[in-house]
């Protein structure tokens, strides 16, 4: 069947298919007519775009305004916030002064109260003065009561004595080599027969260098072989270089005690013109198991001496002191008096406490004041915060969420440091 939407063309023999051609011209025509609305949206559009951005012009100017008119409402509460704050801190260092002069009235008032208690204080220094002479007098008492008392700690360190004795030994031995080629024969015969006068020369050379050692300051004097008298005599020296007195020593080392050993002793104590008389004996009396004394003399073993010589040295050099202190005591006492009754000695002790009170009432009037500036400052900085978080409250309660600048006005919640 022949297409019938195809014409030949007379004069060429072109065929034109009718359909195709009203299909184009109804497109172009639908082209048309999309463009036109395509341009008339266009122009809607940007008529809308322009009304949008006058909009957003005038909002943005009424914003401004409102922003300037919120600034003049806050500086104008700050300002009155600052004239109330100088108010009340006018009030309150005027109340603050009224105060310190009142306690500048009452602290003059004590002082005048604490000048009568140093007067009676130097009435009591008087009275000290008197008590001081009797302690003096207790002194003597005093230095037994310690000797009796250092009696315990003599007794602890006994355990000492092995020691002690193995360096009696020893110097017994190097006694016994220094003299071998000179008395070889004597030395064995003494060996042979218990060798008793050379274990008493051995402890006496021991005793002299144990002083020695002890008390390099004192004198230790060695008494001459065949020369009558005690075995060593010791000679007290003080810090000061002051003769204190004189100890003597007979040293004895035999199986047996023998009773006038210490009559003896009491005359070479005599002869020497000695304070105190030690016997150093391997072997004590019957009556007695350590040291002790007997007829003003003391007796005690070698391991003993070291302990009981610096007791007894104590013992002489408070004793000479006491002798001293009591030389023109009467002219001391009498200086003392005079001085301690002076306007010299009345001046430096209330120069002493004004001093003491001027420092006290200095410090305590910083405190005070630091205390009052501390709590002032802590009042004006709550109130402060306080009114600005409640002016915030209210703008923004009127503003919205259209106030940006909230984060300004907020203040950080933080504690004040103690």
């Amino acid at each position: 069947m022949e297409n019938q939407s195809i014409i030949k063309c007379p004069e060429c023999g072109f065929e034109i298919d009718v359909q195709d051609v009203l299909s184009h011209q109804a497109e172009e025509k639908l082209k048309q007519e999309y463009q036109k609305k395509l341009t008339a949206m266009k122009l809607k559009l940007d008529s809308q775009e322009q009304a949008l951005v006058n909009d957003k012009a005038a909002f943005e100017e009424m914003k401004k305004k409102e922003n300037e008119l919120f600034q003049e409402k806050v500086n104008a509460k700050v300002k009155e916030e600052r004239e109330n704050l100088e108010k009340k801190a006018k009030k309150k260092a005027e109340e603050e002064l009224a105060a310190k002069i009142k306690s500048l009235e009452e602290e003059n008032t004590q002082r005048k109260e604490e000048n009568k208690i140093l007067k009676q204080k130097e009435v009591d220094l008087l009275k000290k003065e008197a008590e001081l002479k009797e302690k003096q007098e207790d002194l003597k008492l005093e230095m037994e009561k310690t000797m009796l008392e250092r009696q315990k700690e003599i007794e602890e360190k006994a355990k000492n004595k092995e020691r002690e004795s193995f360096e009696l030994e020893r110097a017994q031995l190097q006694k016994q080599i220094d003299d071998t080629k000179k008395i070889a024969e004597d030395l064995k015969r003494k060996a042979e027969q218990g060798s008793m006068q050379l274990q008493g020369e051995v402890q006496e050379l021991a005793l002299e260098e144990l002083l020695a050692k002890t008390y390099p300051f004192d004198k230790i004097l060695e008494v001459p072989k065949g020369v009558r008298g005690a075995d060593c005599i010791q000679s007290v020296i003080n810090t000061m270089q002051q003769d204190c007195g004189t100890i003597v020593y007979e040293s004895k080392r035999t199986k047996n005690f023998a009773n006038d050993w210490i009559d003896k002793l009491k005359q070479d104590q005599v002869n020497c013109k000695a304070d105190i008389a030690v016997l150093v004996t391997e072997t004590y009396p019957g009556y007695i198991d350590r040291f002790g004394a007997k007829n003003g003399i003391w007796i005690c073993g070698f391991h003993e001496v070291k302990s009981l010589s610096f007791v007894l040295r104590e013992m002489l050099i408070k004793s000479h002191s006491v002798k001293i202190s009591q030389e023109n005591k009467g002219d001391k006492m009498e200086l003392l008096y005079n001085y301690l009754t002076s306007n010299e000695f009345v001046q430096n002790i209330k120069r002493i406490v004004e001093n003491y009170d001027e420092m006290i009432n200095q410090l305590n009037a910083e405190k005070k004041a630091i205390h009052k500036i501390w709590a002032l400052r802590e009042k004006h900085i709550w109130v402060v915060q306080e009114n600005i978080s409640a002016l915030f409250g209210s703008i923004k309660g009127i503003a919205g969420k259209e106030l940006e600048t909230s984060n300004v006005l907020e203040l950080p919640d933080k504690q004040i440091e103690e």
